[in-house]
């Protein structure tokens, strides 16, 4: 199957028909040279690129070739997510080993639809490339955001209040999980039940749009900073942190974790905070409100049918602190001071 034929197979009766989506703000999607778009008046674009690679990202022993397209696409969503915006169109690109399977590649392909299409955006291009060794999935999205603008990390204030959408450590969990019982990646359901919820966690990351809709339609002002959990909550805190310039506390007894991270954290001898501050993928957002409104906030989310946990607070720079400017700090259940938290998460060049 050369490459023509491969697109062909891989998007088709996919492609963005203007007449069937009138309101995909698609001209031209795929099948032409690039495509064409139609911003809605008014909104700023937000646009984020993100790249899984085979063995760095993803092992196909831990997870279906169609979780590895789902979760291509929802970390790139989950950009869009935390700077408060509308993800709208996606462009995907795959470089793959000529050995590859088109059946595979097909099932990579499901998976990037199916997450694309459960978050409203239209996939409009991309490109395909051979690839000496491994697989490697490239997915840029282009959002839109409100005439209030996006929200950015770099927002946080000495007085807010910290939150984060969702339990953490899950993914982490997961993969360890996996890991343990040798990869063979086969349907959820033959996982035991109380490890499902990790392993879905892991495979099948849902981006918190939901969420950061929330947050952009808050109240001008209610909400300061805002990022992504990917690399961990530690490491994005800090990445709040020094983007604003203060210092962040965080209370480990406050930070959630799942009944079934507890007890598969206890049945393994390790620390579920461990997971929860330095794992990573979990994609729920993390970020910062204005103190007089964090308790309007948790009710906005309340009347959605969601929940807010608060985890911390945002002080002023402190002198003297690891870099002599900011810093993260995580006070443990019944502690009387906080430690340092290092920059600890994934970091592809660490």
């Amino acid at each position: 199957m050369d490459e023509f034929a491969l697109i062909r197979m891989l998007n088709r009766s996919r492609s963005t028909v203007v007449s069937d989506h009138p309101e995909s703000g698609v001209s031209v999607g795929i099948g032409d040279d690039a495509a064409v778009l139609r911003p809605t008046g008014g909104k700023e674009l937000v646009v984020s690129c993100d790249t899984m690679v085979e063995s760095v990202h993803f092992k196909p022993e831990t997870m279906t070739y169609e979780d590895i397209g789902y979760k291509a696409m929802a970390s790139s969503l989950s950009d869009i997510a935390a700077m408060g915006a509308e993800p709208r169109w996606a462009l995907v690109a795959l470089a793959a080993p000529r050995s590859s399977s088109p059946e595979r590649l097909r099932e990579l392909y499901d998976g990037l639809y199916a997450c694309a299409e459960r978050y409203g955006t239209s996939i409009v291009g991309g490109d395909t490339a051979s690839s000496p060794s491994g697989l490697t999935v490239t997915v840029t999205v282009i959002g839109e955001a409100g005439a209030g603008g996006s929200l950015l990390r770099s927002a946080a204030k000495a007085g807010d209040a910290v939150f984060i959408t969702g339990p953490l450590g899950g993914s982490a969990a997961g993969l360890r999980f996996l890991l343990e019982r040798g990869g063979l990646a086969g349907p959820l359901e033959e996982l035991p039940e109380r490890i499902r919820p990790l392993a879905r966690a892991h495979r099948l990351p849902e981006p918190r749009i939901d969420a950061g809709r929330l947050l952009a339609r808050a109240k001008p002002g209610m909400c300061g900073a805002l990022n992504d959990i990917s690399d961990g909550l530690a490491s994005e805190a800090w990445e709040i942190a020094e983007a604003s310039g203060v210092q962040v506390t965080l209370y480990g007894d406050r930070i959630p974790v799942s009944d079934e991270l507890r007890d598969y954290a206890a049945a393994s001898a390790h620390d579920p905070l461990d997971w929860a501050l330095y794992g990573g993928e979990d994609y729920e957002l993390v970020g910062t409100v204005r103190q007089e409104y964090a308790a309007e906030l948790a009710s906005t989310f309340e009347r959605a049918g969601k929940r807010i946990w608060f985890v911390g607070e945002v002080d002023s720079a402190v002198t003297g602190s690891a870099d002599g400017k900011v810093g993260v700090t995580l006070v443990r259940a019944g502690a009387d001071a906080g430690v340092p938290v290092g920059k600890r998460g994934y970091n592809h060049f660490a």
